[in-house]
C-alpha cells in the first residue's frame, strides 16, 4: 500500500503522524511511504530522516493525495484538502465528525473509506489512539490554567498550589477519564486542592484509591458542579462521550456565578466543548473572556508540544495502520472489532451512530459495509 504522511495544515499545528521509525516499519513491511516536504520539521524531523528510513519525499500536497491510498493525520483534513480525497482512499487521523457537520458531509461527498482514531475501542471501553494524546492535553490543561490565574495574563492572581500560610487554589475537574485523571493527577502534585468529577461509582472508588490526599473524589451531578464552580479557581472540562458531541455541562447562568479571573480550560472543545460559552481558539490567540471568566478552548492542545505529542502518537498508531495497509480496509476491520468501531463513514455511508444523530444523517452499520 502507499501511505501518505501529508504536512499538517491546521494553525499552530506542529505535530507530524508518523516518525521516521514509523515509516521504516512501513517499508520494512512492503508498504511506500510518501511524506510531504517539511511534515516532520515542527516536530524535529527532517526530510533526510525520512529519506533515511526508506520514505520519498513529495512537493505538494496534490501530489500526495493523488498518489497515497491511505492518507493518514493528525487533525481532521480542513476545506482545502476535501476535494484532494478520493474514492476508496482511506483516511485515517482524528475526525471529531459529531461537531464539525461541514467535514462530515465533505467526506460523505467523497466516498472515502473513513476511521477515525478516536472511536477506535479495545474490549474493555478504552480508546486506545485518543489515550497518548488525552495523557497530554490532561496535563497540560493544568499547565495552562495554572499560567492564565496570573493576573497578566487575565486571571485574579492566585498561584496554583499557594505557599505555607496561603491557601492554594480550587480546581474542579469534571471527568474521571484519562484526561480528567491526568489533570488532577498534575494539579495535586503542584498543591492545589482539587475536586474530581464523575458519574460511574467503580472509577470513583479507583480514582479514590490512587490519588493523593489533597484530591476529593465526587458523584457527578449539576447541583455538584453548579456548587463548586461558584469557588473554583481553575475548571477543566474533560468529559468525553466516544464519537458524539459533548454536553453542556457548565452553563451561562453557572458562569455568571464563577469568580472573576477565574479559569476555565476546555479539552472537550474537539468534540464540541462542555461549557456553554466554549468556542475553539488557536495557541495563537488562545483565550477569551466571558462574565469575566477565561475561557482556554485551544483545539489541539498537544501540537504546543509536538516532539513528545507525535512520539506518544506514533506508538499507539503505528499498529492499527500496519493492520490496514497489511490487509486493506476491509479485511482489516472483519479481523478487528477495535478497528470496525473506528468506521465513520465508507462509500457515502454514515457507519457511526453518534455521528448519524448529530446531524439527522441514516446510520448505514459497519457490518452492511464489510459483506
Amino acid at each position: 500500500m502507499i501511505v501518505g504522511i501529508p504536512r499538517e495544515i491546521k494553525p499552530e499545528e506542529n505535530r507530524v503522524c508518523m516518525t521516521p521509525a514509523g515509516a521504516e516499519v512501513m517499508v520494512r513491511n512492503g508498504h511506500q511511504v510518501l511524506v510531504e516536504h517539511s511534515a516532520g520539521a515542527g516536530s524535529g524531523f527532517t526530510d533526510d530522516a525520512y529519506i533515511r528510513a526508506g520514505a520519498r519525499i513529495v512537493d505538494t500536497p496534490q501530489q500526495l493525495f493523488a498518489a497515497a491510498d491511505m492518507i493518514m493525520h493528525v487533525k481532521e483534513p480542513l476545506p482545502p484538502e476535501y476535494d484532494l480525497i478520493r474514492d476508496g482512499q482511506i483516511i485515517f487521523t482524528y475526525l471529531h465528525l459529531a461537531a464539525d457537520e461541514p467535514q462530515t458531509r465533505a467526506l460523505i461527498k467523497s466516498k472515502a473509506v473513513c476511521i477515525a482514531y478516536e472511536t477506535i475501542q479495545k474490549a474493555d471501553g478504552s480508546l486506545p489512539l485518543l489515550t497518548p494524546m488525552s495523557e497530554v492535553a490532561g496535563r497540560m490543561a493544568i499547565q495552562e490554567g495554572a499560567k492564565y490565574l496570573e493576573m497578566a495574563q487575565g486571571g485574579h492572581g492566585i498561584l496554583l498550589g499557594g505557599v505555607p500560610g496561603v491557601e492554594p487554589a480550587t480546581v474542579v475537574v469534571i471527568g474521571g477519564g484519562v484526561v480528567g485523571s491526568n489533570a488532577a493527577k498534575m494539579a495535586c502534585g503542584l498543591g492545589a486542592k482539587v475536586y474530581l468529577l464523575d458519574m460511574n461509582l467503580d472509577r470513583l472508588r479507583y480514582l479514590s484509591d490512587v490519588m493523593p490526599a489533597n484530591c476529593f473524589t465526587l458523584m457527578s451531578s449539576p447541583a455538584t458542579i453548579r456548587k463548586l464552580v461558584q469557588k473554583a479557581d481553575v475548571v477543566i472540562g474533560a468529559v468525553l462521550i466516544p464519537g458524539a458531541r459533548a454536553p453542556k455541562l457548565v452553563t451561562r447562568d453557572m458562569l455568571k456565578t464563577m469568580k472573576k479571573g477565574s479559569v476555565l480550560v476546555d479539552v472537550a472543545i474537539d468534540q464540541g466543548g462542555c461549557f456553554e460559552t466554549s468556542k475553539a481558539t488557536t495557541h495563537g490567540n488562545p483565550t477569551f473572556v466571558i462574565d469575566g471568566v477565561v475561557h482556554y478552548c485551544v483545539a489541539n492542545m498537544p501540537g504546543a508540544v509536538a516532539k513528545t505529542s507525535t512520539l506518544a502518537l506514533t506508538n499507539a498508531t503505528l499498529p492499527y495502520a500496519l493492520q490496514l495497509a497489511n490487509q486493506g480496509w476491509k479485511r482489516a476491520m472483519q479481523a478487528s472489532q477495535e478497528i470496525r468501531l473506528g468506521a465513520n463513514i465508507i462509500h457515502g455511508k454514515v457507519t457511526y451512530k453518534a455521528v448519524a444523530e448529530a446531524f439527522g444523517l441514516v446510520h448505514t452499520p459497519v457490518d452492511d459495509m464489510l459483506s
